[in-house]
């Protein structure tokens, strides 16, 4: 049992059958990572994983997206694709953010989703592996600017599990809409913390 889908919804975009997706499919396999739940068959949305507090999340959410063949854009800081691994790193479906620059990133997220017929866009709602007293409200204005769903999924290290939730629509209550979501992450504990 590897815990991962053999096959995805026909909406969900995905990549093609590769080695890369039968060695990740082994190492979630051997690792004993899983995905609970069933992802649901919609085109485009904004995936937020929490809680982020550490490098390994990535690694494991980038090991599960690509066992499944999930063709997921994450949002990253720049500077992690500028070092040794950079390549690699973007060839793994890694959006670049310039946090430092003067540029709309919501706006760049919209254009990208209204240029795209499928698009699943994946956010780290807390913008950083430290505990955070606020999330960053980002994920919100792309998904509702967009008239796009949010898919939750909740990164759990006891039970090395991603569990996917709830689809949740954007409302105009930004603050209210954080305290909902982060409140569903209530009991799921990352590697170092829970959110």
């Amino acid at each position: 049992m590897t815990g991962v889908p053999e096959r995805l919804p026909p909406q969900v975009p995905s990549l093609p059958d590769s080695w890369w997706k039968r060695f990740c499919r082994w190492a979630i396999g051997v690792s004993g990572w899983r995905l609970v739940g069933e992802l649901p068959d919609v085109p485009k949305v904004v995936l937020i994983g929490a809680p982020h507090s550490s490098y390994w999340d990535g690694v494991w959410g980038l090991l599960m997206k690509s066992a499944i063949g999930l063709d997921l854009g994450v949002m990253i800081k720049r500077e992690v694709l500028n070092g040794p691994f950079g390549p690699i790193v973007r060839r793994l479906g890694m959006i670049p953010i310039d946090r430092s620059a003067a540029t709309n990133v919501v706006d760049q997220m919209v254009e990208r989703f209204a240029t795209h017929d499928k698009m699943w866009l994946g956010i780290a709602p807390e913008g950083t592996r430290k505990a955070v007293k606020q999330w960053k409200s980002g994920f919100l204005r792309i998904a509702r600017a967009a008239g796009v769903p949010i898919q939750t999924v909740f990164i759990d290290y006891p039970t090395k599990t991603f569990t996917v939730g709830p689809l949740v629509n954007a409302s105009a209550d930004i603050e209210g809409d954080l305290a909902s979501i982060r409140a569903m992450f209530a009991g799921y504990r990352g590697k170092h913390r829970g959110v």
